[in-house]
């Protein structure tokens, strides 16, 4: 199925299984040196390879380990021609050598997308097609696959990426990172963070472990600040599953970021999401949520945004409600308000392009699923989470789908509910609870 937003992303011809990424960062010049080995699976015959892969210097490519390959590389596309065209079903590799400087892919309505040189560092935010930046890929969604990422940078710099360490090799200069993601994952969640932060663990009495890297001066304030992370992590799982991945990381970076960023496995602060007062703690169960709600359960194209967003919002509002801050209706009720006084004419189901990261999509996302709440009931709803997570986990997901299995877990049609908050622009009101 190709994305009806992104069209000119990513290839339906075949699916990915495993990405395998050796990666070495020279920060101080910014230069990547890169070997990826992709393995995939034809969809249908396929007289071409078509990867999405930014403006680097290619030094070799094959396919199936065979010699060179035949290849052009233009317009942020790598198009290969393998020896015989793969028959639909068939196995197959690609290994792509690159060098250059990675150069985020600017965006109109987002800003730069991708991997981003930092004073001392790196950073990767890659939603939605912002993965080619740093390698070569099928950059799309739905085509979720296993991950190897293995980096090397100068010894005083940490790296953090997907999935859990394996291994850390020091030689005389460098250190080379080795991490392994073993549930599929789409592109646009992979990523590496490089800087020079202190490696802690956020202190959890769980079995979910919670690594962090911080910069030394934020640490005390950090402290502070993810303090209750555990605890919501607890309370997630209650009401979404377990906890999908073998652990949760955070990135702080040392630069000030417009928004946190959701990556698999981990998320993203900047230093001004860190204040020491807890100033900040919505977006730090927002960005949790992410880990069922997005991640693990990924759009089957951007049209679904408000699966991510809406449901991630509204984890905001749940965490306010079970420790001890305003109910969910309460912010429900101020979030209404605030819709009321802008324009309506965003359909959520269907924002388009422009309008993915809207804040509409995710503050009416997040009414719909509380109007939904008030219509089935709390300890249904909670029901309806849990088994959206668990028969999708690590999976693509639809509104339809959604909406089909929510049916199935109230006694009265919900036809009315999701064609008024999900279909048509004009606001409804909120209901009251049953």
């Amino acid at each position: 199925m190709t994305d009806l937003y992104l069209p000119q992303h990513g290839d339906s011809g075949y699916r990915t299984t495993r990405y395998d990424l050796e990666l070495d960062y020279i920060p101080h010049t910014g230069r990547l040196s890169g070997r990826a080995r992709i393995a995939a699976v034809a969809e249908r015959a396929l007289p071409e390879i078509v990867l999405d892969l930014g403006q680097f210097r290619l030094s070799k490519v094959l396919v199936d380990g065979a010699r060179p390959a035949r290849y052009t590389h233009r317009g942020d596309k790598l198009r290969i021609r393998p020896a015989r065209p793969l028959r639909a079903g068939a196995d197959f590799t690609v290994e792509v050598r690159y060098t250059g400087v990675p150069h985020p892919v600017r965006t109109r309505d987002w800003g730069d997308l991708g991997w981003e040189q930092l004073d001392e560092g790196a950073l990767v935010a890659s939603q939605p097609h912002g993965a080619r930046s740093w390698f070569p890929c099928n950059d799309r969604p739905d085509d979720k696959a296993v991950y190897r990422i293995a980096v090397t940078a100068p010894s005083p710099y940490t790296v953090i990426a997907n999935g859990t360490l394996t291994s850390r090799t020091m030689s005389a200069s460098t250190t080379t990172w080795v991490y392994e993601q073993s549930a599929p994952m789409a592109t646009y969640l992979a990523t590496v963070q490089i800087g020079p932060y202190e490696l802690v663990d956020v202190p959890h009495a769980g079995a979910v472990p919670q690594p962090a890297a911080v910069p030394r001066p934020l640490l005390g304030r950090f402290g502070r600040d993810f303090a209750r992370q555990p605890q919501m992590m607890t309370v997630f799982q209650d009401l979404f599953g377990p906890y999908p991945f073998d652990d949760y990381a955070v990135v702080v970076v040392d630069e000030e970021l417009d928004v946190p960023v959701e990556a698999q496995g981990l998320s993203i602060f900047g230093a001004n999401h860190v204040d020491g007062r807890r100033g900040s703690e919505r977006l730090v169960a927002h960005e949790l949520a992410h880990q069922w709600f997005g991640n693990s359960l990924t759009v089957a194209d951007w049209r679904h945004i408000w699966l991510n967003e809406g449901f991630a919002k509204y984890a905001e509002w749940l965490w306010s409600e079970m420790s001890g801050g305003p109910s969910a209706s309460a912010m429900a009720a101020k979030s209404r308000a605030r819709l009321a006084l802008m324009r309506q004419d965003v359909r959520i189901a269907d924002p388009g392009l422009r309008r993915l990261f809207d804040d509409r999509v995710y503050e009416r996302g997040a009414l719909t699923l509380h109007a939904l709440r008030m219509e089935i009931g709390h300890a249904a709803f909670v029901g309806l989470l849990r088994q959206w997570t668990s028969t999708h986990r690590h999976g693509v997901v639809t509104t339809e789908e959604f909406i089909a299995l929510a049916r199935e877990h109230s006694p009265r049609p919900l036809d009315k509910l999701f064609t008024t908050w999900l279909y048509e622009p004009k606001l409804p009101p909120l209901p009251r609870q049953r």
